[in-house]
């Protein structure tokens, strides 16, 4: 299939009428991040069967016209690992657009691996290989080449006719209202936004800090994020995690002491240091915020390893009939979460619960029995 880029006004026009009867539309993006906070949206492709176009957003064009069309609750907006890609639509538009299709997270359900990358995908269903020569190029800069457009279109091309067959397979198959959950969660606003409050707890090795050293660490945290969002800065541009965490552990209480801090440059120092001295002391003076995040199963005693073992023969079981290898219904982890009462385990959400959690939850309940006949695990009810 052939491909419009759109870089005038006539063209994009065009574009959007060709989106006005469209049921659905394959979405994707070209972004960089690298030198700022927020994703910079480069190209924005889209494709029917009909056709497929490369929106240019850094061309001197009047996107809300498409963001109009794309926002429409009628059109279904199909894409793959689309956590980036609505992370950037939602930073643009301060809203998410729905309703959505998610291909990685339809093809488990399907008898593919979870988390299938998109290539992998591709070629396991349509029979393809894509060419991923430009995955890491500068899609900032300009002219792109005729290689990359056509890397970036093809993208959504395939990306088309993956939803058709897969959609097909679901409704065959009765599984499409097995994803409703999941697809309505990609949705949330929450998975997008960076509230600084709760920067800490992207910090590798904070897990280790308690009291006084972890509310240092959290105003620290805080501010950096606030502050790398106001100046559209990586984070790391202003204060490296390792650094952070060497002053949240000694707690300098002077500037000569803050300048000792390994990684901090002396220029650092005298543009910020005054204001994380006072940040530092007053963090001191406070409990730290609690850690309000799913905490790692413990791990499980002899007894619980023997129930575990016993409900993973129950997986194995609906894997087989329902053609699912049994990782894509539970991991282990999954079940020492759901033996330890964690609410957050996916066997408790989307449709898992519906295909294999609920019936966990009832044999550890007492309301399930298990029973060998004629060499088979059965489940009952019980009496």
């Amino acid at each position: 299939m052939q491909y419009t880029y759109i870089t005038s006004p006539e063209t994009l026009q065009e574009l959007c009428q060709g989106l006005e009867s469209a049921p659905w539309v394959a979405l994707d993006t070209e972004f960089m991040r690298e030198k700022t906070y927020y994703p910079q949206l480069c190209l924005l492709q889209l494709a029917t069967p009909d056709w497929a176009a490369c929106v240019d957003p850094l061309a001197d064009l009047d996107l809300a016209p498409l963001y109009e069309q794309l926002y429409r609750t009628d059109l279904i907006k199909v894409l793959h690992a689309a956590g980036q890609d609505l992370e950037i639509l939602y930073h643009l538009h301060g809203r998410l657009p729905t309703p959505l299709f998610d291909t990685q997270l339809a093809a488990p359900v399907l008898g593919y691996a979870d988390q299938i990358g998109y290539g992998n995908l591709v070629a396991e269903v349509l029979g393809e290989q894509l060419e991923k020569a430009h995955s890491r190029a500068d899609w900032s800069r300009r002219p792109l080449s005729e290689e990359q457009l056509r890397y970036a279109a093809d993208d959504v091309i395939y990306l088309a006719r993956l939803y058709p067959v897969l959609l097909e397979r679901l409704e065959k198959q009765g599984r499409l209202a097995w994803l409703a959950e999941d697809f309505e969660a990609l949705a949330d606003p929450g998975r997008y936004a960076s509230p600084p409050a709760l920067a800490w707890q992207r910090v590798k090795g904070a897990e280790r800090y308690k009291g006084a050293q972890l509310s240092v660490l959290q105003a620290l945290a805080a501010w950096r994020e606030t502050t790398a969002q106001g100046r559209d800065l990586p984070r790391g541009w202003l204060l490296k995690d390792d650094a952070m965490l060497d002053i949240a552990r000694h707690q300098p209480k002077n500037l000569e002491a803050l300048g000792r801090i390994r990684g901090l440059q002396e220029r650092f120092v005298k543009s910020h240091g005054t204001v994380l001295l006072d940040l530092i002391e007053a963090a001191r003076q406070r409990k730290p915020e609690p850690d309000t995040r799913p905490q790692r199963p413990d791990r499980l005693s002899p007894a619980e390893e023997a129930v575990a073992d016993l409900l993973m023969s129950v997986v194995r079981l609906r894997g087989m009939e329902h053609s699912l290898h049994p990782s894509v219904l539970a991991s282990r982890k999954d079940l020492a979460r759901l033996l330890q009462d964690d609410s957050t385990t996916p066997l408790l959400h989307g449709w898992r619960r519906s295909l294999i959690g609920a019936e966990l939850q009832a044999i550890l309940d007492g309301k399930r029995t298990l029973s060998v006949e004629q060499g088979m695990v059965r489940i009952g009810g019980r009496d």
